[in-house]
């Protein structure tokens, strides 16, 4: 069955692939970044030249979450060619954990030099704020069940999270650096879970990110996390939780989201 599995994937990204270069889109890119919830609105900042709907892309998974406008995009930043997915792909919709890491395996074979990879997290320090940026050094994954961890992890992902810091830092932007705890979702935490949680040392907690730069690891892809602050964990502030929090903190955050990604894409330190 692994080999019969691992084959549907490598036709699924052949099927795609295809019908990009059959609609003219670029065959080689410089960097690539997974929008998050709320933060789709970063494609402003691209000369547009592509924009097609996960729907028409055959094999292409599709995104059901609010907040993703499920679109692949491709523009220009200052002479650069840069991909942008509007919209993800979470384990609680369906999919298999190889399917949610197809952005990173096709951001990989256009070439990429890069992947910034962002979210919107809740927030479990309590030192963090809802609109706090925070770059994610390591992924904690209480419940171990997803892809096996590069033993690259380490070391192909520090100078880049490294970087993403001493950028944020240069453009006077306050961010946090900080521990990402992966949960598989769709619920938010309960009270008692972000107490057991921030005891195993999780900063932010979030449904995404985590298979996402691990298979980027497994290819050498340079890539980095941004988590977005968008509300306060369950039991923090004593008011429950929903999904205006996220739209309303991303909203707010923003420029200076899109700021640190198209920094980012143009630095060439990494």
């Amino acid at each position: 069955m692994g080999s019969d599995y691992a084959e549907n994937l490598t036709k699924k990204m052949g099927e795609i692939l295809d019908y990009l270069r059959s609609q003219g889109c670029p065959k080689q890119i410089h960097a690539a970044v997974i929008l998050g919830s709320g933060l789709g609105e970063y494609t402003e900042a691209l000369e547009l030249s592509h924009s097609i709907p996960y729907s028409e892309i055959p094999s292409f998974p599709q995104s059901t979450v609010e907040g993703h406008s499920g679109a692949l995009i491709f523009g220009e930043l200052q002479g650069h060619t840069i991909m942008a997915f509007s919209g993800r792909f979470h384990f609680y919709e369906g999919y298999g954990i190889d399917e949610t890491v197809i952005p990173v395996r096709l951001t990989h074979a256009l070439g990429a030099s890069k992947l910034l990879i962002s979210n919107a997290a809740g927030g479990i320090n309590l030192s963090y704020k809802v609109g706090d940026l925070m770059v994610i050094d390591h992924i904690i994954r209480p419940h171990r069940r997803m892809m096996q961890q590069s033993t690259r992890w380490h070391w192909n992902m520090k100078n880049y999270a490294d970087l993403a810091f001493s950028v944020a830092t240069e453009l006077g932007l306050s961010v946090h650096r900080g521990n990402y705890l992966y949960v598989f979702g769709p619920n938010y935490e309960t009270k008692a879970e972000i107490h057991a949680y921030r005891a195993m040392g999780g900063d932010a907690v979030g449904m995404s990110t985590a298979a996402e730069l691990m298979e980027a690891a497994r290819l050498g892809l340079p890539a980095v996390g941004v988590s977005l602050i968008t509300n306060a964990a369950a039991g923090i502030t004593g008011q429950a939780l929903n999904h205006d929090e996220v739209k309303e903190a991303a909203n707010a955050r923003k420029e200076d989201f899109a700021r640190l990604v198209s920094r980012l894409i143009l630095e060439d330190r990494v």
